[in-house]
C-alpha cells in the first residue's frame, strides 16, 4: 500500500512538472513575442495555475520538492549571471558594489522600516523587520532580466553583482532583527559585521577555488580530461559550492556567483575551451537556466496568497511605493554618487534606481518567519508578496524601455 501511495505522488508530480515545462515553454516564446521578461509572464501564469484560480498546480512552499527547486535554481541562474560578468568591469566598479551590498542594505531596509510602521501601525521592531526581509535585491529576476535586455556593460554588471553580493547581508539583517524581536538577542553592528565578512570571504574562497579547479580540468591544454563533460561539471561544482558553502555557514549564492565568475573569465586565467565546446557550454547553460527559472516564477506564481494579500494591500502597496520610490533612490545615490573611480553619470544612476526587482530570496526569507511564528510575520509575508509582484510586473517590465530612453541600450 505504502509503494502505492508513494507511486500516485510520485505520478501527480510528474504530471505537474510536465503541466509547468508546457505552459511555461508557452509562455518564454509569448514573452520573447511582445518583448518583455519572461519571468513576468512565468509569475502571472503561476498565478494563473495555483491553487487560488485553476488549481492545476500546488506545490506547497514549504515542501521539500519547492526548497530544493528554489535553492538548485537560483544556484544555477546565480552562476548563469556570474558567468557573465567581465573582471575588467568589476575592477572599475568594485567600491559601489561592496557599499550598495552592505550599507545599502541597511539604508533601504530602515527607510522601508519607517513606511511599514506609518502605513501598517505595526510595532517598530515588526516594520525593521520587514524592511530587513524586502532590503535585498534578486538575481534569480535581475540575472534573466538582464540576459534579454542588453544594457551598458557595467551598468548591468553592477546591479547583477550587487543582487550577489547583497544576499547574505539581507540574511544577517533579518536574522539579526528577529533574534531582538524574539528576545532571543540584542542587535549588535559588530558582531553583524563580523557575520557579514566570514560569510562573504568564505563564499567567495570557495567559489573562487572550484571555479578554478573547473576551469583547470575543463580547458587546461594538457589536463583538461573533462572537457566533453563541461555541463555536468557545471552541475557538480554549483551544488559543490552552494553545499560546501553553507556547510561552512557562508554565503552559497555568493560562492556559485563567484565559481560563475571564474569559469566566465577562464581566458583570464590562462585557461581556453575549443569554439565548438565553448558553444556547446554555453546552449546548455541557457536552457538549463531558463528550465529553472521557468519553474522558480511559475511556482512563485501558484503560491501567492490573494486572502492574505488583501488583508494588508493598500498599506502594502503604499509601503511598497516608499520602497521603490523613495528607499532605492535614497540608496543608490548614497552608494554609488560618492565612488569617483566609476564616474557614474545621472543616467545610469537613474538607471540603477528603478532595477531592484525583489523576488526568491525576499520570499525564502518571509516564508521562513512564518514557520518560525515570528512577530508579525503574516503581515510581512504579505507585504512580500505585494513586493515581489509590483517590482517584478512593473519594474522588470519596464527596463528596456527606461534604457532605451536613458540612452543605456546596447543594440
Amino acid at each position: 500500500m505504502e509503494s502505492s501511495v508513494s507511486l500516485e505522488l510520485a505520478k501527480h508530480a510528474l504530471l505537474m512538472f510536465g503541466i509547468i515545462l508546457a505552459v511555461g515553454t508557452f509562455s518564454g516564446l509569448i514573452a520573447r513575442l511582445v518583448r518583455i521578461p519572461d519571468v513576468a509572464v512565468f509569475l502571472l501564469v503561476g498565478m494563473l495555475l495555483g491553487p487560488g484560480v485553476l488549481g492545476l498546480v500546488n506545490i506547497k512552499a514549504d515542501s521539500t520538492i519547492n526548497q530544493l527547486i528554489l535553492i538548485f535554481g537560483s544556484s544555477y541562474i546565480l552562476f548563469d549571471g556570474g558567468a557573465s560578468i567581465r573582471l575588467k568591469v568589476l575592477k572599475e566598479v568594485w567600491i559601489t558594489i561592496v557599499i550598495i551590498s552592505t550599507a545599502g542594505v541597511l539604508i533601504t531596509a530602515a527607510i522601508t522600516g519607517v513606511a511599514a510602521y506609518y502605513f501598517l501601525g505595526v510595532a517598530p521592531i515588526v516594520a525593521l523587520l520587514l524592511g530587513a526581509v524586502i532590503a535585498s535585491t534578486d538575481p534569480a529576476t535581475l540575472v534573466p532580466v538582464f540576459k534579454q535586455v542588453r544594457i551598458k556593460e557595467r551598468v548591468a554588471q553592477t546591479v547583477m553583482s550587487e543582487s550577489a553580493f547583497n544576499d547574505a547581508m539581507g540574511a544577517i539583517l533579518t536574522f539579526t532583527v528577529l533574534g531582538v524581536a524574539m528576545g532571543a538577542g540584542e542587535f549588535s553592528i559588530g558582531d553583524a559585521i563580523t557575520d557579514l565578512f566570514k560569510q562573504s570571504l568564505l563564499g567567495i574562497l570557495i567559489g573562487g577555488v572550484l571555479g578554478y579547479l573547473a576551469a583547470f580540468f575543463i580547458a587546461h591544454e594538457k589536463f583538461g580530461f573533462l572537457s566533453e563533460f563541461a555541463p555536468v561539471v557545471t552541475l557538480m561544482a554549483v551544488i559543490g559550492a552552494y553545499m560546501g558553502a553553507d556547510g561552512l555557514q557562508s554565503s552559497g549564492f555568493m560562492a556559485v556567483f563567484v565559481f560563475g565568475i571564474m569559469l566566465g573569465n577562464q581566458e583570464s586565467l590562462g585557461f581556453k575551451l575549443t569554439q565548438h565546446e565553448d558553444n556547446l557550454l554555453e546552449d546548455y547553460v541557457m536552457t538549463t537556466a531558463f528550465i529553472m527559472r521557468l519553474f522558480i516564477f511559475i511556482l512563485l506564481g501558484t503560491q501567492v496568497d490573494f486572502g492574505l494579500m488583501n488583508q494588508y494591500l493598500y498599506s502594502g502597496v503604499a509601503v511598497v511605493i516608499v520602497f521603490m520610490l523613495v528607499a532605492r533612490p535614497v540608496t543608490v545615490f548614497l552608494c554609488a554618487l560618492p565612488d569617483r573611480r566609476a564616474k557614474w553619470s545621472f543616467r545610469e544612476l537613474a538607471f540603477m534606481c528603478w532595477t531592484r526587482e525583489t523576488g526568491v530570496i525576499p520570499g525564502a526569507l518571509a516564508g521562513m518567519l512564518v514557520g518560525m511564528k515570528a512577530p508579525g510575520a503574516q503581515i510581512i509575508a504579505s507585504v512580500t508578496f505585494i513586493a515581489i509582484l509590483m517590482t517584478i510586473l512593473i519594474q522588470a517590465t519596464t527596463t528596456k524601455w527606461l534604457a532605451k530612453k536613458l540612452g543605456l541600450l546596447v543594440e
